[in-house]
């Protein structure tokens, strides 16, 4: 029974009219994923998705003045420029989490349940390519395109509750990101997330994570004209903060993200936290990190601090 009791499936019901180009790559789920390399640098959830071992390890990077980073790293002139930094705009499905695994768990069981893809599980590939990133009202047509529109949006609207259900004991921040946070209110640098997320997740994860007093500002895709990958929630956070373009640089995880921040004409920070470096590249990312302690990225921001006086 779908949450709620909302709306009622028979099994198979969709299998029928989800596009053929899709269907093709739900399949079970194979023995060795892509994405796992060994045993000793990847796991799985309880939901069989891929945990990278990398996650598990923190390195020891300073976050002061001091840190040592090699003095021939390369750092990227689109983001040098920005020097003094006035603002730093986040997503955060992804970016300031690694959400992901918990949004695959509930897409899989709901989906399942409803009997899509005669109830063959989608695969991790499958979330990756298709899902992840994606704004629900595009993914309820994407996904449900024989349907009515209101029932499709009724069970993303489940899928986003048990989401919520799942996150609290799950949900934890990338690494890095405490110490970033605190890096930037000791330099009274001009915040905000920016994510297509529904509020109540978006609300939640910055709870769960300690971050609600930490965003002066959130700005919902769906509350917007345009959702990611346009440009417009950007746009407005930039607006809602007073903060100028040409000294402000985004951090995004998704291709979509990245176009919305670049076509707002603000450097994005690609995270490759699960797209693949080169997708984030293609889309126009000026950086790539794996996270928030990614030594390159430490040495940019090094290079771009604000000046004395606005800290």
């Amino acid at each position: 029974m779908p949450l709620g009791g909302r709306i009622q499936f028979g099994p198979g019901m969709l299998s029928a009219s989800f596009p053929r180009r899709l269907l093709s790559t739900v399949i079970s789920p194979p023995a060795t994923s892509s994405r796992s390399t060994s045993t000793s640098d990847s796991t799985s959830n309880s939901c069989g998705f891929s945990t990278r071992g990398a996650r598990k390890t923190r390195r020891c990077i300073s976050w002061t003045t001091s840190a040592a980073t090699p003095a021939d790293m390369a750092t990227n002139s689109s983001l040098t420029k920005l020097a003094p930094l006035e603002a730093i705009l986040f997503d955060i499905d992804g970016t300031l989490c690694d959400s992901d695994p918990i949004h695959f768990c509930a897409f899989r069981e709901l989906l399942q349940q409803i009997g899509f893809n005669d109830g063959v599980p989608i695969t991790e590939e499958f979330y990756s390519a298709t899902i992840s990133g994606g704004h629900n009202d595009d993914l309820a047509r994407a996904l449900f395109p024989d349907m009515d529109h209101q029932k499709a949006m009724q069970f993303m609207d489940d899928k986003e509750a048990l989401f919520r259900k799942l996150a609290p004991g799950q949900l934890k921040a990338l690494d890095g990101l405490h110490e970033l946070c605190r890096w930037i209110e000791g330099r009274n640098l001009k915040r905000a997330a920016v994510t297509n997320a529904p509020r109540a997740n978006a609300e939640l994860m910055l709870s769960l994570l300690g971050l609600t007093d930490f965003f002066p500002v959130l700005v919902i895709g769906s509350e917007c004209d345009r959702a990611k990958p346009f440009p417009d929630t950007y746009l407005k956070a930039l607006q809602l903060i007073d903060a100028s373009p040409e000294h402000t640089f985004i951090f995004e995880d998704s291709a979509s993200g990245v176009r919305a921040g670049v076509a707002a004409g603000v450097p994005v920070v690609g995270l490759t936290t699960r797209n693949p470096g080169m997708v984030l590249k293609d889309a126009g990312a000026s950086l790539l990190a794996k996270d928030f302690q990614d030594p390159e990225l430490l040495s940019v921001l090094q290079e771009i601090e604000p000046a004395a006086a606005n800290a």
